[in-house]
């Protein structure tokens, strides 16, 4: 059975797993070990890059990608069991966690079951084959949805099979790619079977949109995915993020597209926000300072919308999982600069104070130093990070005491170098 515990998504925290690259044991038993470690970071949902078998044709790698699925009714062996799988589903259940499935409907493997029993399925290329609409996707074959009902049927088919098996929600891997008729119609009939699932879109980069329609197909801004999901990726303003980290635009570049998107996007909407993910290099790949990464961690909790967590960003891990092979995190830094007792904290503020109901603003208060702002009706919540490498003198406006440290805060100027989370009188 799914969870029935209803989450506000807006105040809610994600925690991606990768289960190859884990635990010691790459499998499912291995994630259930640790559905306390990761409960006591106050997170909602744990959300599973895909567990399919992957396909042996054009392989990537040695095991393959994840996103190069033979079968979307089995189970990877290589990640234990069915019974495994719902024992898995179960455990984070029981401690009020849900569960997301990573969808990936756009391609299979290129030795797909389907090639074999459903042929028309799938998009040919000039000459007649199975191919892909881009070329560096080279381990995947692409399905074919322009007047294909029975491939939207079959694919419907998939969803209710493991919504019924226990899943509470959908990760959809890119999916303005698919037709939004597609999406809107596998919607009304998982409502008919659980109504609280949840539908995370993976929108995509701006400039991937465009190249795509450039080339005569049809993808879905993030606008249009609101018709259906409730969550879409932040891709739309990630590039900007980058061009801070790599200093080549100014903060104020990013702030302003985040503040654009209070005004071009649906007013419940909520984005995706995250550091790093398994298609991005992790955080501590630019940054290394401790103090630096602490304040980039609050900053993840201030931006409104839904927080993911990567597995192994508790640990400050540096190296990017390899997606294609075993690339074990390294668990002996869990905690070792604080950032599971700043996810714990924050998680747990955004759960009890919903501080994200309230109205946002941002402010650039000194150079690489943000503060964020939200006013409820019965509180004020500020948030001031310092995202540079040197201490910043900053006014606090307001009185008040610090969330993460607990310590009282007087109104005045205040070296910042730590992160401050003000809960104002």
């Amino acid at each position: 059975m799914a969870s029935n515990t209803s989450i506000n998504l807006r105040n809610a925290t994600i925690y991606q797993i990768f289960t190859r690259q884990f635990s010691k044991t790459h499998d499912f038993n291995g994630i259930t070990e640790k559905l306390d470690i990761i409960k006591k970071q106050n997170i909602d949902i744990i959300y599973l890059l895909p567990i399919h078998p992957i396909g042996k044709l054009r392989r990537k790698g040695s095991l393959g990608s994840p996103y190069s699925i033979k079968n979307y009714y089995e189970i990877n062996p290589d990640l234990g069991t069915i019974e495994d799988f719902k024992r898995l589903i179960d455990e984070a259940h029981r401690r009020e966690l849900k569960v997301m499935l990573d969808i990936v409907f756009n391609h299979t493997a290129h030795d797909a079951d389907y090639t074999s029993t459903n042929p028309e399925f799938y998009y040919r290329q000039a000459d007649g084959t199975f191919g892909g609409r881009v070329g560096d996707w080279w381990d995947i074959i692409d399905f074919d949805f322009n007047n294909n009902p029975a491939l939207e049927s079959e694919l419907i088919n998939v969803l209710k099979y493991w919504v019924n098996f226990g899943i509470d929600g959908l990760r959809c891997d890119v999916a303005p790619l698919l037709p939004l008729a597609f999406w809107q119609k596998a919607r009304f009939e998982l409502d008919k079977i659980n109504p609280e699932l949840i539908y995370l879109a993976e929108s995509v980069h701006l400039s991937f949109i465009k190249q795509l329609r450039d080339r005569g197909y049809d993808v879905c801004s993030d606008g249009e995915m609101y018709q259906v999901f409730d969550i879409c990726y932040d891709y739309d303003i990630f590039d900007e993020f980058h061009d801070y980290l790599n200093k080549k635009k100014p903060l104020s570049v990013w702030v302003r597209s985040l503040m654009k998107q209070e005004a071009i996007y649906p007013k419940n909407y909520i984005k995706l926000r995250f550091l790093e993910n398994h298609d991005q290099n992790r955080i501590g790949k630019f940054i290394q300072n401790p103090c630096r990464l602490r304040n980039y961690s609050v900053l993840l909790y201030m931006l409104k919308g839904t927080t993911m967590i990567y597995n192994g960003q508790e640990c400050a891990a540096v190296k990017t999982p390899d997606l294609f092979g075993l690339d074990e995190i390294d668990w002996r830094n869990y905690n070792k600069i604080g950032l599971a007792d700043i996810f714990r904290k924050m998680s747990r503020l955004k759960k009890e104070a919903a501080y994200q109901n309230g109205i946002m603003t941002i402010d650039i208060i000194a150079d690489h130093a943000l503060r964020f702002t939200y006013k409820t009706p019965d509180l004020m919540v500020c948030g001031i990070v310092n995202l540079g490498e040197c201490p910043v003198y900053v006014n606090i406006a307001s009185s008040g005491y610090d969330w993460l440290s607990g310590q009282p805060i007087n109104a005045g100027i205040r070296i910042i170098t730590e992160p401050l989370v003000l809960i104002a009188d």
